[in-house]
């Protein structure tokens, strides 16, 4: 993990970072980014923190996701 990476992400819970996505580009736009079922069919923030944190790549997505929307901002 890159340093840009890690101060983005520091102090913030995987809830926190996929609530800002979820705020940002809305389920189906997050969907589109990152190609997830739990993101495409009936998707809540609880079923999908379920999922990424027993599935270590797709929750590296996530956080990609973020720290490039970070960046953005």
């Amino acid at each position: 993990m890159s340093t840009a990476q890690h101060t983005a992400l520091h102090g913030k819970t995987l809830e926190q970072i996929l609530t800002e996505l979820v705020d940002h580009y809305q389920w189906q736009g997050l969907a589109e980014r990152i190609d997830i079922r739990c993101f495409k069919s009936d998707p809540s923030i609880k079923s999908s923190l379920t999922f990424l944190r027993k599935t270590p790549w797709a929750r590296e997505r996530v956080e990609q996701l973020y720290v490039k929307l970070q960046r953005q901002r």
